[in-house]
């Protein structure tokens, strides 16, 4: 991935990109510090002028809280300013999925020409240079859970039914899941696995892994692709963490692995299953900063109905392998696919928090975790929900306010983000911990479900 520019660049060498397109309109999206994702868009004959000198956007948004309501931080947020959303045309895609459009991901520039402070992929840019830096690449990837919902009923009515993972949901949902694999597919998206997963009408996609900016790109890309696609079939796609206040609920795991100039650090090492010592240091980080990562990828008040105990939400701040109740798990892959498949999968995450401020945070706790030689601690097997007290597995932060006061703790993530993010971050965080203080968790799930 090569390093984004500081500075609006002065050239002009932006035809090549557009003119491979056919297409009248080109979105281009930022994610907010609440994880919604936000749009501008310009007709094609508009692009190579928004790529020099971009397009205007108002800095409010970066502490707009989930539900649009706007608060006010100490560094940002209010009615005054303006930024410019410069299209990262090297990612530009035409969407087969809305036919005379294209898309493109946005980084935020101030009106001199300098990056802003606080825009959130050149946050998960600056940490990706950072690894390259210390000789480390990541490759990163969002599993992608939602559930479908009849698009003309009230509420939310189930598009299909069946046992979890049943072939019966697959029969309902088969073309859908064709035309859906296709479209990404044309898209430069490559699909790794579907199927029907455990929660109520809810499916599951995987996609390959990117360098750390571009899997978020990609998780934006193709939300947007499911949603496109699931409005032709008269559905909705619903991506909010809770689906029902006593049911499981949809994650945005996070996948990742490390290399360096000899090969993975996940595999062929001397530590547990292969891990090289560099690799386990930069998994301790991660493991270390988890309280405060939840208010990074699952902040959101509705976020905490699906963090429950024995759901598989990973809730726990430990690690093992295949440990589907810690927070950090750690894959192997299958007898001779190690050097290629082992990954670590933090599964606290889910799609209220902005992919691009999860690759970056993930990506500063860990290399935290090598700068300073952390360990990893002894793995664990089983439930911790049942090992009682003596064992001394700490529970991840049980609401947002909490979630928002280990971020504020947070001396790692502070540093890596500026004040500037990291203020307005907290601040969107506690305005939603306070506004929906007293909210019933149905009251949570209506107002959350189609927002994401």
């Amino acid at each position: 991935m090569p390093t984004m520019p500081e500075r609006i660049p002065a050239d002009g060498d932006s035809a090549a990109p557009i003119g491979r397109l056919d297409v009248e309109m080109v979105a281009l999206s930022f994610v907010d510090n609440a994880g919604i994702t936000r749009v501008k868009t310009v007709p094609i004959g508009r692009l190579a002028h928004a790529a020099r000198f971009g397009v205007g956007v108002s800095p409010c948004f970066e502490t707009f809280t989930f539900d649009d309501l706007m608060s006010v931080g100490r560094y940002l947020g209010g009615p005054d300013g303006d930024l410019r959303l410069i299209p990262d045309l090297g990612a530009l895609t035409e969407l087969a999925c809305q036919p005379g459009w294209a898309w493109a991901p946005a980084d935020k520039y101030t009106q001199d020409g300098t990056r802003f402070v606080a825009c959130q992929r050149g946050y998960a840019a600056r940490q990706a240079e950072a690894a390259r830096e210390a000789g480390l690449r990541l490759s990163m990837a969002f599993e992608t859970e939602w559930a479908l919902g009849a698009a003309d009923a009230p509420g939310f009515t189930p598009a299909l039914d069946g046992p979890g993972y049943g072939i019966i949901r697959l029969g309902q949902v088969g073309d859908y899941a064709r035309e859906l694999v296709a479209v990404l597919q044309q898209q430069g998206l490559s699909v790794d696995q579907f199927h029907p997963e455990y929660a109520l009408a809810q499916l599951e996609l995987s996609i390959a892994p990117n360098d750390p900016v571009a899997a978020a790109d990609d998780a934006v890309l193709l939300r947007h692709t499911i949603r496109q696609v699931s409005a032709d079939y008269g559905w909705r796609a619903m991506f909010a963490p809770c689906i029902t206040p006593d049911g499981a609920g949809s994650g945005a795991h996070l996948h990742l692995s490390i290399h360096n100039d000899q090969g993975s650090l996940f595999a062929g090492g001397s530590g547990p299953y292969g891990i090289h010592d560099t690799g386990a240091a930069f998994l301790a980080g991660i493991l270390r900063e988890l309280p405060a990562l939840v208010a990074v990828g699952a902040g959101n008040p509705a976020s905490f109905l699906r963090l429950q105990p024995s759901r598989w939400a990973g809730i726990w701040q430990c690690w093992g392998r295949e440990t589907r109740e810690a927070a950090l798990r750690f894959v192997t892959g299958v007898r001779g696919t190690e050097e290629w498949a082992a990954n670590a999968e933090v599964k606290c995450f889910d799609a209220t928090g902005n992919p691009y401020l999860i690759a970056g945070s993930v990506l500063a706790a860990g290399l935290a975790g090598v700068a300073e030689e952390l360990r990893l601690p002894p793995e664990i097997t089983g439930d911790p929900a049942t090992f009682g007290a003596e064992a001394g597995i700490s529970r991840l932060p049980m609401g947002p306010a909490e979630a928002a006061d280990r971020l504020a703790e947070s001396a790692v993530l502070a540093r890596a983000m500026g004040p500037e993010l990291h203020d307005a971050l907290l601040t969107v965080r506690r305005a939603e911990a306070e506004h929906y203080r007293e909210a019933s968790p149905e009251e949570l799930v209506e107002v959350t479900r189609w927002r994401f």
